[in-house]
């Protein structure tokens, strides 16, 4: 098999580095860092040449509440910034890791981390109407004050109160995907487009400015995956299979389904915007732009679902 045909995207999850139900401490961020990747390293053991992508919701939150304590005695670090340096750290966390796991198996691999730009259009229509809940928890009185001194649109998030909302907007373009598919192609291992890459806009002279937004991290992997011309796309999330009427008593699992079947269960609203829903909207996305397969599965079962053993498979009909 060509090199090409064994390329592939794999994102992390957010449950990879931090898990809901640990305390959030830098060693255990390291500790999960390790276990998530042993579906990875079995996917180079077979030769797969891989790009890994992974969320950032919880560091980028992390991130923003070190700004608002230092407010008054450090520079304010806007959005932008905040996201670059968790896909930077991050990436440090995983690429160290990474390195260690196939420095054991005695696999000689080049692994490196590139902060990565997304190109994005500045008139999508989430900059004007933001959605996407950020950091903390505000009283209505708390909220009000940050928005008018800060400038935030905030919105009441469930009864637990209210949070900063900014922009997410569509990504359409990797600014450095020459480099990646060069580095990818020749076999190193690329740790990119970390918690979906950080928001920039193309201005009329061809030059980028960075935008104060997050991308979704499913949807800049798919793009990724079609910058770089891989052939898979691996989504770990926390769950096994895609499900259609997930959490009722009329759940199915999906083993295999195809582009078309995709698309309709995703018009029928099986699919909720905060959870699946990104996730199938980016292998409709990849598989439309001319990728093979798409695999959905959880971080313990990556390698199987390669192998057809687990996961839900998207395919061309």
């Amino acid at each position: 098999m060509s090199h090409t045909q064994k390329t592939a995207v794999v994102a992390l999850g957010g449950n990879a580095i931090t898990k809901k139900d640990e305390e959030d401490t830098i060693p255990r961020q390291f500790e999960n860092t390790n276990q998530s990747l042993s579906g990875i390293v079995e996917l180079i053991k077979d030769g797969y040449h891989l790009a890994i992508t992974h969320g950032n919701g919880p560091q980028v939150g992390n991130a923003i509440l070190r700004v608002e304590l230092a407010r008054g005695k450090a520079p304010i670090l806007p959005l932008q910034i905040c996201v670059a340096d968790t896909e930077g750290g991050m990436g440090y966390m995983i690429e160290q890791c990474l390195k260690n796991r196939l420095r054991k198996e005695n696999i000689e691999k080049e692994v490196v981390t590139i902060v990565t730009q997304v190109i994005v259009d500045k008139d999508d229509p989430s900059i004007k109407h933001p959605t996407k809940y950020i950091g903390q928890f505000y009283s209505e009185e708390e909220a009000k004050v940050f928005a008018k001194e800060r400038g935030w649109v905030v919105k009441k998030d469930s009864v637990r109160g209210w949070r900063r909302v900014v922009p997410s907007p569509m990504p359409k373009e990797i600014v450095e995907k020459e480099t990646i598919k060069t580095l990818v192609h020749k076999g190193a291992i690329v740790i990119a487009a970390g918690g979906g890459g950080i928001p920039v806009y193309l201005k009329e002279d061809g030059s980028v400015e960075g935008v104060d937004a997050v991308i979704d991290k499913d949807r800049a992997s798919a793009v990724l995956a079609r910058d770089i011309k891989a052939q898979f796309l691996l989504i770990l999330t926390s769950v096994e299979k895609v499900c259609l009427n997930y959490g009722t008593l009329l759940q199915k699992e999906l083993d295999k389904i195809t582009l078309e079947e995709a698309k309709k269960y995703y018009a029928e609203g099986h699919f909720p915007p905060g959870s699946m829903g990104p996730k199938i909207e980016a292998a409709i996305s990849f598989l439309e732009s001319g990728g093979k397969e798409v695999i959905i599965t959880s971080i313990e079962k990556a390698y199987e679902s390669v192998k057809r053993k687990a996961g839900t498979r998207i395919v061309h009909g």
